[in-house]
């Protein structure tokens, strides 16, 4: 669409387009604001292993874009492999977790933690039933079964790595999302 100025014709795109490109817009802000939370818990994860000296620094945004695609809260994958292997530091195949008692052996870290998320996410089809519930019902099909004071040992670790009152404001005004 053009408008007619005289004997111009004027394009109302072109009439604004630096103005749009200097405004940012409001899925950018927010996309900048969820990037940097993510960050943030990754770092919190990564320093409270590093402090430590526990094998699985470095790998904080693995277990905080994993927990995002399933669900889960962010603290729990670190948590249970701190609770399970000292954070890997006695981890047996790839395995920090202790996932099938230690005998499910990973390719990798990255595929464990890809797993165990899956799992506890509920989006394994073999296993959406048992771990169906919030984090205490997931820790205690998990292991507290067999260790009755598991599932609040691993709560109290999750508390230490950090907590979880960090929110993305919607508005792009730092405000709280409603």
């Amino acid at each position: 669409m053009a408008f007619l100025r005289g004997e111009h014709t004027v394009s109302p795109v072109g009439s604004f387009a630096g103005l749009a490109a200097s405004v940012p817009r409001v899925s950018d802000t927010f996309d900048k604001q969820y990037q940097a939370l993510l960050a943030d818990r990754a770092a919190k994860i990564d320093t409270y292993f590093h402090d430590r000296s526990m094998p699985l620094e470095g790998y904080g945004m693995a277990m905080v874009e994993a927990a995002e695609r399933h669900d889960i809260d962010w603290r729990l994958l670190p948590a249970i492999a701190i609770r399970e292997s000292s954070g890997g530091k006695q981890m047996c195949g790839n395995n920090p977790f202790g996932w099938g008692s230690c005998r499910i052996k990973f390719e990798s870290l990255n595929e464990a933690i890809e797993i165990l998320a899956t799992n506890l996410g509920g989006d394994n089809p073999n296993t959406a039933h048992y771990y169906a519930g919030d984090t205490e019902d997931k820790l205690y099909r998990y292991n507290g079964t067999v260790i009755p004071t598991y599932t609040k040992e691993v709560l109290g670790i999750m508390d230490r790595i950090g907590t979880d009152d960090a929110m993305i404001a919607q508005d792009g005004e730092g405000a709280p999302a409603a």
